[in-house]
């Protein structure tokens, strides 16, 4: 049994942003021309302490989680060019649509969708939010860069899960992550020491802005080199920001494009996405693996859809079934984890501080997205009345 260590969210420290450059590792030179020309987005300068994320009061996390691309840099990758019609499905029960909207305003949710068997059952907003805007992720985005590993995989980049980090990332030869796997940094089970305590200046995710400042471009492998060990490969669970940005690189690195780029061909265009997405730059120029890409509600709804339905060619046959089975178990309590994906009593899901969620049920065809500013980054009762809601769904006639 692998130890379950408490999630502690995205730290402030890793969205103090800057430009640089990424590029191919050895070997990995044959780069794809993007789908179409993303933008790169530059927000106006700001002073440092008006980037705390963490710190912003809910006043400005309200107005700012529709526009991160005001506040930080990033890559913005077109629409499809075929969008997916979310049409109206049956409407759910008014006892149980009152008790979303009841939740909605518990929860502080800005927008609510609840799609299944084909339709949109459900679809509110709240806090001035509409479904032409965009809401930020946060670490719902590891669930997309855990679809992109999986894209690279189908693709051939990335020839086994079972590879070593060090193939696709050669700076980090010698490291504690030379022999770990591509597999075990997807389920977080590494064995390299982490601490991810926001509340620790010394910590591993608080030095993520030391290292940004000191080392720009290397700043991750730097850091990464840094870590030591405190169980073998495969044998402990450890939730790690910094892990996921590193599965970003290794795609990146095989890919030889941003995460950005490699989404709108392996993502957006096929799972029809009606709007353009938003995806936030890290300190090499390519996109954070681990946090913060931006869309519509509607859009994190066509995402879970894409799932549900299998992902069609983009990803290796099976690979949503295997990515949100849980192939880590926390005890025996029905939770665990699988690549990036949190699994659930019934069903899977992708989870963001402040109350971000897509969770999908396959065998009701349900999915149920959830965008939010709650007033804590993290809150188990808020989540599990979510989870509550989605199993009230599946559970009808």
């Amino acid at each position: 049994m692998m130890k379950y260590a408490k999630f502690l969210g995205l730290g402030a420290a890793s969205l103090a942003l800057s430009a640089c450059g990424y590029g191919a590792a050895e070997g990995f030179e044959d780069t794809p021309a993007p789908l179409a020309r993303a933008v790169n987005v530059e927000p106006p300068a700001r002073d440092p302490s008006e980037l705390q994320v963490l710190f912003w009061s809910d006043e400005e996390r309200s107005a700012r989680f529709r526009e991160m691309e005001n506040w930080f840099p990033g890559k913005e990758v077109p629409a499809s060019t075929s969008p997916r019609a979310l049409t109206k499905g049956e409407p759910l029960p008014e006892d149980l649509a009152a008790d979303i909207r009841a939740a909605m305003a518990k929860t502080n949710a800005a927008g609510v969708m609840v799609y299944q068997n084909g339709g949109v059952r459900f679809e509110e907003y709240g806090l001035g939010f509409g479904p032409d805007q965009r809401w930020t992720s946060f670490s719902v985005a590891k669930s997309f860069t855990s679809t992109l590993l999986g894209a690279a995989v189908h693709d051939g980049f990335i020839a086994s899960l079972d590879d070593n980090v060090v193939t696709y990332v050669p700076g980090l030869k010698g490291s504690s992550y030379d022999g770990v796997t591509v597999r075990q940094i997807a389920t977080m089970t590494s064995g390299v020491a982490w601490n991810e305590d926001y509340t620790d200046p010394n910590s591993d995710v608080a030095q993520m802005n030391h290292f940004m400042v000191k080392y720009g471009s290397e700043a991750m492998v730097t850091q990464l080199k840094g870590l030591g060990r405190e169980a073998p490969a495969g044998d402990k669970w450890l939730y790690k920001t910094g892990e996921t940005n590193l599965i970003g690189m290794v795609v990146e690195n095989a890919v030889g494009l941003s995460l950005a780029e490699y989404a709108q061909e392996k993502i957006v265009e096929p799972a029809g996405f009606e709007s353009q997405m938003f995806w936030m730059s890290d300190t090499r120029g390519g996109s954070i693996g681990g946090c913060c890409l931006s869309l519509t509600l509607g859009d994190y709804t066509r995402m879970g859809i894409f799932a549900l339905e299998g992902g069609g060619d983009t990803v290796p046959d099976g690979w949503f079934a295997e990515a949100g089975d849980s192939l880590v178990d926390f005890g025996d309590t029905g939770f665990g984890y699988g690549y990036q994906w949190w699994t659930y009593p019934q069903g899977y899901g992708a989870q963001g501080i402040f109350g971000q969620s897509i969770t999908i049920i396959p065998e009701e065809e349900l999915v149920l997205t959830v965008v939010s500013n709650w007033p804590t980054a993290t809150s188990n009762d808020y989540r599990a009345s979510w989870r509550d809601i989605a199993n009230r769904i599946a559970a009808l006639d």
